[in-house]
């Protein structure tokens, strides 16, 4: 089992953000044929490399390419749509795909996304809050209010109650808030006591708990497959290096599953952390353990003829190995 992921981003020394596009419809539609069980998005702003800003765009260009493969929004970061907007489009996102759209709720934490679109970042939890509930009272279809203006969404989502929702995060507020809301939770760091406190937190407001993923230390989020990893390494180690810088940067001294210390393509090899290139047999061992691989085939700009590599060992050499 695998799963793809896709942040569009194109440094300069990378492969064009056109030829990238391209590919991650491609790859999405031969996907869905090969064993990949979800497709998952992610959305930043203001970032040089062109990190994908419109993930609902590329979402529904994914949904027409496929029929059946669930597709996530990880993260969509509210503090920066207009609630009302936002309802209509994801309702209509959610009849176009056949109810295949599920979202993974960011609350943003790079200053320069609240500075370009005017927001701020104090109050964000307690907005958010506000808006998760409006768009469930949107959803209904029937006449709702949102700062006193009246408001009726139509069409109403395919999907009862509307599209699923979850909670990223990765601090104790996250968790309790999640749980507050009656949402599950997608944690971004391997906090395992996140968990604990989410469970405990629904079992205290008397409700059941939604999916809760906390990855555990060592997850790999960018995995690819190679016959010969060090000639892989070589060739796309700088594309992976540049994703990896980049988050860290964005991070700063938070907790993240992706943050890395490394400065080199060799000292982020040297981790064994969330990024990895494995040989054949190595894939098959991981996936045995996990049994699951995320892969990001397009990470940091790589060029799809060499992403088309992993993929076709991860499909020819590595499912058949598990079956």
């Amino acid at each position: 089992m695998f799963l793809l992921r896709f942040d569009m981003r194109a440094p300069a020394f990378g492969a064009a953000a056109p030829e990238l596009y391209a590919a991650a419809l491609e790859m999405s539609e031969w996907g869905e044929s090969h064993g990949c069980a979800a497709i998952a998005i992610s959305e930043h702003h203001a970032s040089p490399d062109g990190y994908l800003p419109s993930p609902m765009t590329l979402a529904s260009a994914i949904a027409g390419r496929t029929k059946t493969t669930p597709i996530q929004i990880a993260a969509l970061l509210l503090p920066f749509y207009e609630p009302v907007r936002l309802a209509e489009e994801m309702a209509v996102l959610d009849i176009l795909s056949g109810g295949r759209v599920s979202y993974v709720i960011g609350l943003g934490y790079r200053d320069e996304e609240f500075a370009m679109f005017g927001v701020e970042r104090k109050g964000r939890g307690k907005r958010a809050e506000a808006v998760i509930d409006f768009l469930h009272r949107a959803w209904t279809g029937e006449p709702t209010e949102h700062q006193g203006r009246p408001v009726t969404v139509t069409p109403v989502p395919s999907t009862p109650g509307g599209p699923p929702l979850m909670l990223g995060g990765s601090s104790a507020v996250a968790a309790r808030r999640a749980a507050r809301l009656g949402l599950g939770l997608m944690a971004q760091s391997s906090d395992l006591d996140l968990e604990t406190i989410y469970r405990e937190e629904c079992a205290k407001l008397g409700q059941a708990p939604g999916f809760c993923l906390v990855p555990p230390p060592g997850t790999v989020t960018t995995a690819f497959v190679a016959e010969d990893v060090d000639r892989a390494w070589e060739l796309i180690g700088p594309n992976l290096l540049h994703d990896a810088r980049m988050y860290s940067d964005w991070i700063g001294g938070g907790s993240a599953a992706v943050r890395t210390a490394a400065m080199t393509v060799e000292a982020l090899r040297a981790e064994q952390g969330a990024y990895r290139i494995f040989s054949v047999d190595e894939a098959v061992d991981y996936v045995r353990q996990n049994g699951f691989l995320v892969t990001q085939p397009l990470c940091g700009g790589v060029p799809p003829a060499l992403a088309w590599e992993s993929l076709h060992l991860i499909a020819d050499r590595v499912l058949p190995a598990i079956a």
